[in-house]
Order: C-alpha cells, then structure tokens, then sequence
C-alpha cells in the first residue's frame, strides 16, 4: 500500500490572501500536494491542509513554518482564535499505509529542524508528547504569545527542541502525530458572546461536557453575532450529530436559535456518513453504499 499522510499547518494570518498564498505556495512538490485553504478573519487564522508521500510532507512542513515565521509578526498579531506562534501548530496524521509511530518520527524530525535550523521554540505534543502534560494543545498553548516570554522561563516548560526563549515574534510551535481532528463551528442568533461561552462550557470536556471537544464561544465581528467554536478530537466516540443536538438544546435554554455550521478545512468521509446514519434512521450506513465509492474502487 502507499504510503500518504496529511498535515495541516495552521498559521496565524487569516486576512491577508497574498502573504496566506505565499506561505502556502511552497508545499506543491514531487509527493505532495495541497487540499484545501480555510482562512478566516474572525479568527485570523488559516487551516492549511495537504497530503503525500511522508518524506515530502516533512519537507514541505518546515518549508510552511520557514515561510510562517519569516513573515508573520505576531506583535501585530490580534484575532479570535488563541495562538502562541506565527506557525502555531503542525499536525502529522496517518492516512494509509503508515502508522502512528512513524508520524511521531517525522513530528520529531521536523521540530528538531524548526528549532535548529529557524531558531523557534518546540513543543512536542499529542501523541508525539514526551511528557503527559504536554499532550493538549489548550495546556502547551496556555498564556498565548504574550504570555510565553515568562512561561518559558519555567523549567516545565522548557521546549523539547529550539531555544529557550520565545522567538520575538514568530513565538513557539507544537508538532506533534495525532488522528484525524474535526473544526467544527456554530453561529448562534445572538450577538451575545456570553451564552456562547456558556454553551462552550457545557461542551468541552474540560468542563464535564462531552468526550473528546474542545470549546470556546467568540464574537464574529463581520457577522455581528456569537459563535461556539470547537475542535472534535474524536469523531468515532463522539459524532457530529451530538455535537449539533447538545448545542442547539443548550442555546434553547437562553432562547437562542441556530443560524448555521461551519466546517473548517477538510474531514473524513465517515464523519458526513454518520450524521446521514444517525438523521436518516439508516442503520450501518457506510461509504459502501455511495457510488463515488464503487467508482472510485
């Protein structure tokens, strides 16, 4: 079988399409190949996402963040979404082929690489984490570019490659091999960003919420109105249809209704076959059953 991973850098720039095309412009090569762009201004912000051969996809990795930290300033930096480094994050996910255990090698051989070679602090995380604490990105990410000129200093929190001071202003990054992760939005029809938070609270599992969600509320300011941020760390255990239900039941509370979702970047087929199982009353449901899938095979 060939061997293909994905990797989605995300990037602190959301609002400038020249310097986001830029960045991401250096990924197509012999091997790999770029999927999808999902940049929002709100959040300020871009998802990155591609695939290929492994040696391909870690080159063109430490191309991304090279480009990143060359030119975004993240004293210059504001947006929704929370961020410690001008290329914040570096995912390395098994597609086919490939096992979780030699994504953790290439996560490992493009940090080291980052902090060598572009002088940026890294962080190991996820299933690539040395230590356990450093396993949630939320933990690693905590006190944001701002706060990481002090909180490196701790010894807890020395990185795991790189120097040990933040960059002054490409900041630090997390590389890391996990399973497929699921950005999942809800705009709510209200501009009041506290029942949003409320409603993150209810979720995120940090809180006593569901399973493997991360959450927060924020306000869009182009749309003037709250939104239920998340992050879906395991759509198997916990699918995208509760995550819907559990949201609108708890905005129903404050009496508050539901505009629309939003995905950001790309997911898995099954995810989108779950929710149709779960809605339809379709028992078993798989990618058996779509004619793409026979084609495609």
């Amino acid at each position: 079988m060939r061997k293909v991973i994905e990797c989605v850098p995300n990037i602190s720039e959301g609002r400038n399409a020249d310097k986001v095309g830029a960045i991401a412009g250096v990924i197509e090569r012999s091997g790999a190949k770029l999927l999808d762009l999902s940049s929002d201004p709100n959040h300020n912000r871009t998802v990155i996402t591609y695939a290929g051969e492994p040696q391909a996809v870690a080159e063109a990795a430490f191309d991304v963040a090279k480009a990143a930290i060359a030119s975004i300033d993240l004293t210059q930096h504001h947006g929704e979404h929370p961020r410690m480094g001008a290329v914040d994050v570096i995912p390395f996910i098994p597609v086919g082929g490939v096992t979780m255990a030699e994504c953790c090698e290439i996560a490992e051989q493009v940090g080291k690489r980052i902090g060598q070679e572009l002088n940026v602090p890294v962080y190991l995380y996820a299933e690539s984490a040395r230590v356990p604490q450093r396993r949630k990105l939320p933990t690693i990410r905590e006190g944001e570019f701002e706060g990481f000129a002090e909180k490196i200093k701790d010894p807890a929190w020395q990185p795991d490659f790189g120097p040990a001071e933040r960059h002054p202003t490409a900041g630090c990054v997390a590389v890391g091999a996990r399973n497929f992760l699921i950005a999942y939005n809800i705009d709510l029809d209200t501009s009041d960003v506290t029942i949003a938070n409320r409603i993150a609270k209810s979720m995120r599992e940090s809180s006593g919420g569901l399973m493997n969600v991360q959450a927060r509320g924020i306000f869009l300011e182009d749309k003037q109105r709250a939104q239920v941020s998340m992050n879906i760390l395991n759509f198997a255990t916990t699918p995208l249809c509760r995550v819907f239900e559990l949201v609108k039941m708890e905005a129903a509370r404050y009496g508050v209704g539901i505009v629309e979702s939003e995905l950001i970047g790309l997911a898995p087929a099954q995810a989108f076959m779950d929710v149709a199982s779960y809605y339809l009353q379709l028992p078993g449901l798989s990618r058996d059953a779509l004619v793409e899938t026979r084609i495609y095979e």
